[in-house]
């Protein structure tokens, strides 16, 4: 016994030859019925096409915007800083190396107020928000904004 000779009982399924008479009954029409567009080849209608009436998608009006001014930062919690040792200086490369963010964003980095900080840590970022300055200055530790 061989690898590719291994089968089980309806494992493959034969494939479909039409066009190949009319006892196979496949034959003269291939199951494409007769003329018509979806007869021929390369017949159909693309997706999203509903025979000329104006499409669903064409009728739902726009909304919205992209901001072309808009600033994305990589944002950490200080509940996140909890992993460091007392005393580490905090950037976004340390936070990327440990697993905390997954990519420093074009801006930097933001650090939020949710959590608690026990620890003394040296954050350096972009942006603070006044809870998490407080929090971390509150801990013994020093905000550094880049």
């Amino acid at each position: 016994m061989k690898l590719h000779t291994i089968s089980a009982e309806g494992a493959t399924k034969n494939r479909k030859r039409v066009g190949r008479g009319i006892g196979s009954g496949h034959g003269k029409t291939s199951g494409r019925g007769h003329k018509g567009q979806k007869a021929r080849s390369g017949g159909g209608v693309r997706p999203g096409f509903e025979g000329g009436q104006m499409p669903l998608i064409r009728r739902i009006p726009k909304r919205g915007f992209t901001n072309i001014f808009k600033k994305v930062y990589s944002i950490v919690n200080l509940s996140d800083l909890e992993a460091f040792e007392d005393g580490a200086v905090i950037t976004a490369e340390a936070l990327l190396e440990k697993g905390v963010i997954s990519k420093i964003e074009p801006n930097g980095l933001k650090v939020l107020g949710d959590g608690t900080l026990t620890k003394k840590l040296i954050v350096k970022a972009k942006k603070f928000t006044k809870s998490a300055e407080e929090k971390i200055l509150k801990a013994g530790g020093k905000v550094e904004v880049i």
